[in-house]
């Protein structure tokens, strides 16, 4: 039997900023660190689940006739 192998798993997180640079004269303008990106993932999970909502449909429509069908034959062969 041959040997399961691991996955490698990367790691998505953020790298730390870099620290604001100094403010250039000393006249009361304040440092203010760099806006980054909000991180955004590049894989958005986006299903489609018409068919599945087709087949749960059909699903429903079989089980209700089949139950009407009992139903009906209940109060004939009584």
């Amino acid at each position: 039997m041959a040997k399961k192998q691991k996955r490698q798993v990367r790691s998505t997180a953020v790298k730390p900023a870099a620290p604001a640079a100094p403010a250039a004269s000393a006249v009361g303008v304040e440092a203010r660190p760099a806006r980054r990106a909000p991180v955004t993932s590049t894989f958005e999970f986006n299903p489609d689940y018409t068919p599945v909502i087709k087949d749960l449909k059909r699903i429903g429509i079989l089980a209700g006739s089949f139950l009407a069908v009992l139903v009906v034959l209940s109060f004939i062969l009584n």
